[in-house]
């Protein structure tokens, strides 16, 4: 079987050959012999276009980079996906503006960069301080300019965008679904990623869908669960907005050509922010619409969720969600027998190990967990092997080379 054929009967529950194994590369050092440079720049640390609108990498990272890195990994014998960000858009009558104010003016100790709209509903403002501290090799950085989306803004902000009710309708200005131009550009990626995806046997995944992840975005930690608490309606307007993106970004993407799964964003949709009351409110109808508009199209529809598995993957799998990133043994503490046990039947599971377990490349313990995994949930056939959730420029080859060892003792690959 090629990746593909593998990881697509994991999604829908057949035989395969052996259980995948998968990783999402989040700035992973180049591993030895695997390495590339193009036109003379080197690639010292791997990616993927999953982060592609979300985040300023430290170097570039093409289209032909996935592709590189897709049959890199299958060099090893290592399944790996194909990501496709799907765009959105913003009405044209927007008008932006930049400055940037210094220390001791909005904040006491960094300069504040600010990015001022006007919309047709009224100013908007953003504003987050620019801490210029170097993240490391390999890690992403932050931008000089105060992009809509970026997760440096979230703890960095000083005005996030939506500061309070009045604001919630400017924000339909600003996150609108995909125009002409944004869906001729996904129409055209997805041109030379299926091209490539069908000559070498590699699965397509399109991130098409942020959620509680974008409220989180635009009106930061705090603001957002106030926000829901002191203006549930206000908050439930906000939810309405970024479904209708939402659902015009997944429908575009069931609609074209290559893709097998499309994924939303949930990272911060679990417990770690939102009680099971609000989440069965706000976020289990949002996932449902999104859910149902990929099946409409016979798409499978997965969800990421790295925290709070135990406690909200049933209402993940009620609403539709037929891939689960990501059941994890260390930082989420799952049981992964009761998981087996509640959704195992129901959803394809991806996780079993954590990349913290990478970090101190001990055989005993890896191996120790990748047969538990392998043993607990394999015989489900929807189960995917993957460290959760990405390796990081900190992650050492050597634990990844002990995981992928023992992934080929115990599951036969």
């Amino acid at each position: 079987m090629n990746s593909r054929e593998r990881i697509l009967a994991a999604l829908e529950g057949r035989a395969a050959d052996h259980v995948p194994l998968t990783t999402w590369c989040f700035g992973f050092p180049a591993p030895p012999g695997l390495e590339w440079a193009v036109a003379g720049r080197p690639r010292p640390y791997w990616y993927t276009l999953r982060l592609e609108h979300l985040h300023t990498l430290p170097h570039p990272w093409t289209l032909d980079d996935d592709f590189r890195r897709v049959l890199a990994w299958r060099s090893l014998g290592v399944d790996d996906w194909l990501d496709v960000s799907v765009p959105w858009s913003r009405d044209a009558e927007v008008v932006c503006r930049d400055s940037e104010e210094p220390a001791g003016v909005m904040d006491p100790r960094y300069p504040v960069m600010i990015r001022d709209y006007e919309t047709p509903s009224g100013a908007l403002r953003h504003a987050v301080c620019r801490t210029g501290e170097p993240p490391g090799p390999g890690w992403v950085i932050q931008p000089d300019h105060v992009p809509l989306i970026e997760d440096y803004n979230i703890p960095r902000g000083v005005k996030h965008l939506v500061a309070g009710p009045e604001d919630v309708p400017k924000l339909k200005h600003l996150y609108r679904p995909p125009d002409a131009a944004a869906r001729a550009w996904f129409e055209t990626r997805m041109a030379k990623v299926k091209a490539f995806a069908d000559r070498e046997g590699a699965p397509v995944q399109a991130w098409a869908g942020f959620g509680m992840d974008a409220v989180v975005w635009f009106a930061g930690t705090q603001g957002a669960i106030l926000l829901a608490l002191d203006a549930p309606g206000a908050f439930g307007e906000l939810m309405d907005v970024i479904t209708e993106t939402d659902v015009a970004r997944v429908e575009l993407a069931a609609a074209t050509p290559g893709v097998d799964l499309i994924c939303e964003r949930g990272w911060y949709s679990s417990t770690d922010f939102w009680s099971p009351a609000l989440f069965d409110r706000f976020v289990a109808p949002h996932v449902r619409t999104l859910a149902r508009a990929a099946h409409a199209r016979g798409k499978k529809f997965g969800y990421v969720m790295t925290t709070g598995v135990e406690t909200l993957g049933t209402r993940l799998a009620e609403a539709g969600v037929d891939v689960l990133y990501f059941v994890d043994p260390v930082q989420d503490r799952c049981d992964l027998a009761r998981v087996r046990e509640t959704l195992g039947g129901r959803m394809t599971l991806v996780g079993g190990v954590n990349a913290l377990s990478l970090a101190t490349p001990d055989r005993v313990r890896i191996e120790s967990e990748v047969r538990a995994a392998l043993d607990t949930l394999g015989p489900t056939r929807r189960f995917i092997l993957h460290p959760v959730d990405a390796i990081f420029p900190d992650t050492p080859w050597a634990g990844v080379e002990l995981l992928i060892a023992a992934w080929r003792k115990h599951a036969g690959a």
